[in-house]
């Protein structure tokens, strides 16, 4: 990336992931402008300039302390970002007013084509369904336990009477609350008979229980691999941070060259992936987050993750395969 580009960072405010990622660019000199979408009317700011001139876009991006031109966006790192909800106007207004930002600012941003996004808020939004993930992770050869999507009660009881120990996943994660309290759901057993019509409702995902003795999240950036095993009794390792205990691995190869080449045919330079480990060493398919945290396995591990998204954030489009440039 030429001297003068800048790198966009996209997130929330108080996100200590990014705060990673930029002290890193800091370090090495590189000009950094961080929003959040959230500020935007109050401490953000754009104009944005179409078919002028021999650049298909043209404008700049303000901040209280910072301001960049859109020419000079090498690459847009976002990590975490909050689009504005507009509180304050009425509920159609804001609605409107969100809709605007989104395709406004949200377009203007999508338009630059002569950048890094790490990743691209669209391609994440596609690689984010679980139904592909499981179709393409089977295409690619990965072991992936006998999964069924259904709002048939009694097709979810034949699974379940078929596969004995099955287990339930949400479809995606969504913010949920019931009589003001913040509710999550974390994969569970489940058992036929506590199955009843309210099925019906909503797609639910059933999966055969994975004999499983440790966990495996795998970052990937770019082409370089961070791989951690989670040890725990936990069926899902989410439910108690506490419980677990870390070690660094190393990928057989040819499953690291399947994950680098499933997140090539999604067309994401990074993301984490969730993988089951059984008696045998085999490894088992569980998900894909293209956008997952991984900034407590550094700080576990001591792998130099935030120095890896900071070093292909600078490098760019022009970022070289398997080369490793983070010694500075």
């Amino acid at each position: 990336m030429a001297e003068e580009m800048t790198v966009l960072v996209a997130t929330e405010a108080n996100d200590v992931t990014a705060d990673m990622v930029i002290s890193h660019l800091n370090r090495w000199g590189v000009p950094v402008v961080r929003f959040n979408p959230a500020d935007f009317g109050v401490d953000l700011t754009f104009s944005a300039h179409f078919s002028i001139g021999l650049t298909p876009v043209a404008g700049q991006i303000r901040t209280p302390s910072r301001i960049v031109g859109l020419e000079h966006v090498g690459a847009v790192y976002w990590r975490r970002p909050v689009w504005p909800a507009f509180e304050h106007l009425q509920d159609a207004d804001a609605r409107f007013a969100a809709a605007q930002v989104r395709y406004g600012l949200g377009g203007t941003l999508y338009a630059l084509r002569d950048c890094l996004w790490l990743n691209h808020p669209l391609r994440n939004a596609a690689a984010d369904y679980k139904p592909a993930q499981l179709a393409l992770a089977h295409r690619m050869g990965l072991a992936v336990p006998p999964t069924l999507v259904t709002n048939d009660p009694d097709a979810a009881r034949h699974f379940i009477r078929e596969h004995r120990q099955v287990i339930h996943k949400t479809l995606r994660w969504t913010p949920y609350e019931r009589d003001g309290v913040g509710l999550t759901s974390w994969a569970e057993p489940v058992r036929g008979d506590e199955l009843d019509d309210t099925v019906r409702i909503t797609p639910h995902l059933f999966q055969a229980r994975v004999n499983k003795v440790a966990d495996l999240r795998v970052l990937i950036v770019g082409r370089r691999t961070f791989a951690v095993r989670i040890d725990s009794d936990l069926l899902d390792w989410r439910k108690d941070y506490s419980a677990l205990s870390y070690s660094v691995v190393d990928l057989p190869n040819r499953l690291q060259k399947t994950l680098i080449s499933y997140l090539d045919h999604l067309g994401l330079p990074s993301g984490s992936f969730d993988l089951a480990v059984d008696r045998d060493g085999e490894f088992h398919w569980l998900e894909l987050n293209p956008n997952g945290q991984w900034g407590w396995l550094e700080e576990k591990t001591g792998l130099e993750m935030a120095a890896a998204f900071a070093d292909l954030l600078v490098r760019g489009r022009h970022a070289e395969g398997e080369a490793d440039v983070l010694a500075r």
